[in-house]
């Protein structure tokens, strides 16, 4: 069988072995447990499932290591205040066994990642999403961890993204429509920016990042990109997974003003370019979403213009 090739060039790889090692040193109480590898089109750490009701998440590259820690010390506090359930830790797992980082245990959550057909309503999706990011931001957030390298910058100033998606559109030259594209990202980027106080972001709400359940959203996972930011930053959704009608329905609830609302496409052209201009010789999956979000923002920016 050929090993798939790797998402990050200083990517550790790790296998069901690995993890029954990690275990039996360190939390020999599930050591019995069935272990099996979960397909996912995750980035930044390799996931594992643990009998029924457990799973383990191990840390692909060196950045993705302190978001284990964070998410140890803030989804217990966030998720009682929340109306979906999160993947709460109950364990972390220290170096060991080959294995060269933090790592950690949390609750497994039924459900399968959001793709076509899995929900059975996406008007009630985007108001049940809205209804989650709106509770998530009314948490204090005065002690949260502000928006930098922890979370990649999700949740920052637009400007301070300004020469990394230089370097990408730089990296997408050869498309024909590159030039549409930087045009966009400067049109949105430069609208007013937050100017209150940062509020609590999960920072990468994505298709693969929500679960459904018997066609209803019923969980968020992946909190590596926890922070505190400008609230724009979780209204990339509304380009990277919904259509020109669900969005809509999304702005609709959300309720933002019209600046927000287009930081937030800024936010969504952005994550289209980095996951475009990062995996299209990595991984063709998340390259393809990445693609979908250029098209949809630029889809949006025509029709503003007149255009079909």
């Amino acid at each position: 069988m050929t090993e798939a090739p790797r998402l990050h060039d200083d990517e550790v790889r790790t296998d069901a072995a690995t993890v029954r090692r990690l275990l039996a040193a360190q939390f020999p109480q599930w050591d019995g447990l069935d272990i099996a590898p979960v397909r996912s089109d995750g980035t930044d750490n390799a996931m594992y499932r643990l009998g029924e009701h457990l799973a383990a998440r191990l840390p692909r590259r060196p950045s993705a290591v302190p978001a284990i820690g964070k998410e140890h010390t803030w989804l217990p506090y966030l998720a009682p205040a929340l109306p979906l359930p999160l993947p709460l830790p109950l364990a972390l797992g220290a170096p060991g066994a080959g294995y060269p980082w933090t790592w950690s245990v949390c609750r497994w959550l039924d459900g399968d990642t959001l793709a076509p057909g899995r929900v059975s309503d996406m008007d009630r999706l985007a108001h049940d999403l809205a209804a989650f990011i709106q509770a998530l931001q009314a948490l204090d957030a005065t002690k949260a961890p502000v928006a930098g390298a922890h979370n990649h910058g999700r949740g920052a100033a637009l400007a301070q993204w300004r020469a990394t998606i230089e370097e990408r559109l730089a990296w997408l030259s050869d498309l024909e429509d590159i030039g549409l594209i930087a045009a966009a990202w400067e049109a949105d980027a430069k609208v007013a920016a937050w100017d209150r106080p940062p509020v609590w972001i999960h920072g990468d709400l994505s298709a693969g990042n929500l679960l459904a359940l018997e066609g209803r959203l019923s969980g968020v996972i992946d909190w590596s990109c926890l922070g505190a930011g400008d609230p724009a930053c979780e209204l990339q959704v509304a380009w990277t997974l919904f259509d020109d009608h669900t969005r809509e329905a999304f702005r609709t609830a959300i309720a933002v003003d019209d600046a927000t609302w287009i930081r937030g496409r800024a936010w969504g052209l952005a994550v289209g370019v980095l996951n475009l201009s990062y995996y299209r010789d990595r991984s063709p999956v998340i390259a393809d979403t990445g693609r979908r979000a250029i098209d949809a923002v630029l889809a949006d920016h025509a029709r503003e213009r007149g255009r079909p």
